[in-house]
């Protein structure tokens, strides 16, 4: 027994032995123990580097910080590596997946390569710079010199997204035998497979490519094309014998016509064959490189007027954009990260991902063609482009890049090329000179089309466009490209959410022969606000989901719409943003490390096919109200139920409490909580399937009446200015609106709510990033010109604290890029503001002042013991000495 378990493990490690010497050629990750600082001088890696391992990125905590802007300049990388003697006939190279934003690649001192642009992949040929294993000096040292400077020569310029520096991605060593696949092509495979025509019976296959010779003597090779099923059996093979020269690249090209038998790619049925590509020794039938590229067999048309067809079915094309950053990690994500978003979007219910603004990670793709979802991906010409030729090149060169990496997979079926192009145009309005740059945007996107048809004439062209429609149709870039996006937030930033309806007849009135894309459509859902009467840009959870449902409905009552891509499938890094949270763009329908939000939801009650019922609000377990009354001590709230079901039962506490009929995926039900844990559970019964979910809802009901026996006062937080309920979760506390002040209970008098003027984008508090605090939603708003506010409370001993922040001030920010309205919201003048406030008629600040202790922009709160010993509660007055007195939050705390 010993002697046949010994045996059994020398074949197992033969057979390992000879399939990796097999190989013909090995790719390996170099990704650990590199060295890393930061900064322009490469003597700091001998004194001050750290050791980190890749992917990377040195961005990941400055971006969420309080201090404006993150760090764009220098930086080195160093490791050591050792090279086998046996890779002696071998071609060496190194593959970078990603690195933001130029790379200079340094081996043993020597310069081997420079690239530019944040996110394609690049190889260079290190062969001639390494030292074998056999010689003196063993080690090999790469240092990459990575810089993340703003370069007006190379897109993107700007945008609404956070352009992380480092070497975010995977880096290998790829080792080929002389004659390889071109290693070459912008760090493509070298092999390129189309379908130029496929029907549901016949389809032909195109392979063509390129080989080098870099032995020192004349070769006749085979190229053999092994097709393999989603099974692993053998489908179709073809072969061609060529004779290449010392040195000689060889084109090829194979065709496979009258193809027949096969299985159809499609999103819910995504079948996917294996190209394998191999340059066999026709002397002595070894093979000595190979490559293998996924197939998919499938046709597609967009039509103007009924949409996207999928192998001659209608198919409404749904799902999200996706950018590429995670909570805690920037950019730097690994693969299974990558992966997870494409299956996140698979469980929604999509069938569609915009890779934008810029190429992402090679898994992403490999994903949606495993799980069928349909995908675009675009080069990063973001909101305007530099009028020199270094930037059209770098352009051109980023997009053939794109195409060459990506070529191979099926799930594409659109290449495009600029994104808001025209959001932030260069120049004076309505000048010659900005003509001229129109004129150059228009040249650029010609040719930028032009090479997309030339490198791949089966997939469509597209630009998604910002919502000034006239002046796209102006300059032309509604006719160039196939397809037009369109990024559309009518209800959002400006105008309602009846325009956007508006918007897609007009597009199909006035471009009626143009394939229409809705690229993005969202509105931002912070999950920690809430709101009964909710309203444009109060980023609470209620006004996105209405949001989302008005735009669902126009979509769906439209076949001429042949996709909707929402903005964005999660929450992503945008360092510039302030609002209630601070570098984040909200619009996600999941949370930035990927927690579903009501949107996410939403989609899942009106995208999937098999039965689905989901309580929303997961977030919101803990909540607070006001008692009906002081002998009904229950306060009614609204719940939401998602579900792909026809009805839905709603359980409080173990009773029935009512049964409502889902109307586009929602059924909405107001349950009387409790004081206390409530538990709620949702039941759909259809044809003997049934699908339920629960959850837990602590309460903590408070009265009106602050002197009530039978709820005794415990606490009140209170957001001025304010119309919303916020759950701080760090402290487990509920802030609740505002409310003027009625005898016997609390609230404020006098004053009038914070606005800003011209505010058709902004019209709830500032946008601002105050800083020095976490509670971003309870400084961003505030009531001007208060009087008093008052508690009144029974004798004992409270903790009150104000909270004040100045919202204006002398610093004038430039716009936002993601200010997608004509309009621009601003402060009122920076004035001086004095102010007293007294509690009890005793004075606990004086003189608080804009110029002095309250600065602007920064949180600033004080903790006031009281005592009440007698009826009359607590007063607190503001005294204004110069401009209005100010009021953010105010909360009190019974202590004894």
């Amino acid at each position: 027994m010993i002697l046949k378990k010994m045996f059994s493990q020398v074949v197992i490690l033969f057979l390992i032995v000879f399939a990796v010497q097999s190989q013909p050629r090995n790719l390996r990750s170099i990704n650990s123990h590199w060295q890393f600082v930061k900064g322009n001088d490469l003597s700091l890696l001998e004194s001050n580097a750290e050791f980190v391992n890749l992917p990377h990125s040195w961005n990941v905590e400055d971006v969420n910080d309080d201090v404006a802007g993150y760090y764009r300049g220098a930086a080195f990388y160093k490791k050591n590596i050792y090279i086998p003697s046996e890779w002696k006939n071998k071609e060496v190279y190194l593959y970078f997946e990603g690195v933001a934003q130029v790379a200079g690649v340094f081996v043993n001192g020597i310069f081997v390569g420079k690239h530019t642009g944040s996110y394609t992949a690049f190889s260079f040929r290190i062969t001639d710079a390494i030292t074998f294993a056999d010689k003196e000096n063993k080690e090999n040292i790469i240092i990459v010199k990575v810089e993340n400077n703003h370069n007006e020569d190379i897109p993107p310029l700007s945008g609404d997204f956070t352009m992380f520096g480092g070497i975010y991605r995977d880096v290998y060593l790829n080792v080929l035998p002389k004659i390889h696949f071109d290693a070459d092509n912008h760090a493509s495979t070298g092999v390129f497979i189309s379908t130029p025509t496929v029907t549901a019976t016949n389809a032909e296959i195109r392979l063509k490519g390129l080989f080098e010779n870099k032995m020192n003597k004349k070769m006749t090779v085979e190229i053999h094309h092994d097709i393999f099923d989603a099974e692993g059996k053998l489908f179709k093979k073809l072969k061609k014998q060529y004779k290449a020269a010392a040195g000689e690249k060889i084109n090829f090209v194979n065709e496979l016509k009258n193809v027949t038998d096969f299985h159809l790619w499609s999103v819910d049925h995504p079948y996917l064959y294996r190209v394998v590509s191999s340059i066999i020794d026709t002397k002595s039938g070894e093979t000595i490189d190979r490559v293998s590229n996924p197939l998919g067999f499938r046709w597609f048309k967009f039509d103007a007027d009924q949409g996207f067809f999928l192998n001659g079915k209608h198919v409404k094309l749904m799902g999200a954009s996706r950018h590429q950053d995670y909570k805690g990690q920037g950019n730097a994500l690994p693969n299974s990260l990558h992966v997870r978003d494409v299956e996140l979007l698979k469980e929604m219910g999509g069938n569609f991902l915009r890779i934008a603004h810029y190429p992402q990670d090679p898994e992403i793709l490999l994903a949606c063609d495993r799980l069928g979802i349909l995908a675009t991906v675009e080069t990063p010409i973001v909101n305007q482009i530099t009028e020199t030729e270094a930037f059209s090149n770098n352009a051109k060169n980023m997009h053939i890049e794109m195409i060459r990496q990506a070529y191979n997979h099926p799930s594409l079926i659109a290449w495009a090329y600029m994104n808001e192009v025209l959001l932030r145009p260069r120049f004076e309005k309505d000048s010659d000179r900005q003509e001229e740059y129109f004129r150059n945007i228009t040249k650029l996107a010609h040719e930028l089309d032009s090479i997309t048809r030339s490198e791949d004439p089966n997939r469509y062209t597209m630009i998604a466009n910002h919502r000034n429609f006239s002046l796209y149709k102006r300059l032309g870039l509604t006719s160039i490209p196939q397809l037009i996006g369109w990024n559309v937030y009518s209800g959002w930033y400006s105008g309602t959410l009846d325009g956007f309806a508006d918007f897609l007849d007009q597009h199909h009135r006035e471009l009626p022969d143009k394939p229409l894309l809705i690229t993005e459509y969202g509105a931002d859902a912070d999950n920690r606000l809430h709101c009964f009467t909710p309203e444009r840009f109060d980023k609470t959870v209620e006004y996105t989901q209405l949001y989302h449902e008005k735009y669902l409905e126009a979509m769906n009552k439209r076949d001429f719409v042949a996709a909707g891509l929402i903005w964005n499938l999660a929450e992503f890094s945008s360092e510039q943003r302030g609002e209630t949270t601070p570098h984040i763009n909200a619009k996600g329908i999941m949370t930035q490390d990927r927690q579903p939000k009501n949107s996410y939801y939403f989609y899942q009650a009106n995208l999937l096919k098999t039965p689905f019922l989901k309580i929303g609000d997961k977030e919101w377990t803990v909540r607070t109200g006001f008692a009906t009354s002081e002998t009904r001590l229950i306060c009614k709230q609204p719940v939401i139920v998602f579900s792909n079901q026809p009805q839905v039962t709603l359980y409080h506490n173990s009773k029935v409490l009512d049964t409502q009929k889902t109307m586009g995926g929602v059924a909405r039900f107001d349950i009387p909580f409790t004081d206390g844990l409530n538990s709620i559970m949702a039941v759909s019964k259809n044809d003997d399937i049934t699908v339920n979910d629960v959850m837990g809802v602590h309460f903590r009901m408070l009265s009106q009446n602050l002197r009530s026996r039978e709820m005794p006062f415990r606490e009140l937080n209170v957001s001025l200015g304010d119309k919303r309920f916020f759950y701080d979760e760090k402290a487990d506390r509920v802030w609740i609106p505002e409310q003027e002040y009625t005898v016997g209970s609390w609230g404020f008098t006098g004053g009038q709510i914070y606005t800003r003027k011209n505010s058709t984008r902004q019209s709830y508090g500032t946008d601002k990033n105050i800083q020095g605090t976490d509670l971003d939603p309870v400084y961003a708003t505030q009531r001007t010109g208060i009087e008093h506010f008052r508690f009144d409370v029974t004798a004992g001993d409270y903790l009150l604290t104000l909270h004040f922040a100045e919202l204006n001030s002398t610093v004038r920010k430039t716009a936002l890029v993601y200010n997608l309205d004509s309009n621009r919201a601003e402060d009122e003048p920076f004035a001086p503001r004095i102010f007293d406030v007294l509690v009890n008629n005793v004075p606990v600040l004086s003189n608080l002042s804009n110029t002095e202790e309250l600065i602007p922009e920064k949180a600033i709160s004080f903790d006031v013991p009281v005592s009440v010993n007698n009826i009359d509660g607590i007063v607190i007055d503001f005294k204004a000495i110069e401009g209005q007195t100010i009021l953010n939050g105010i909360q009190l705390r019974k202590l004894r």
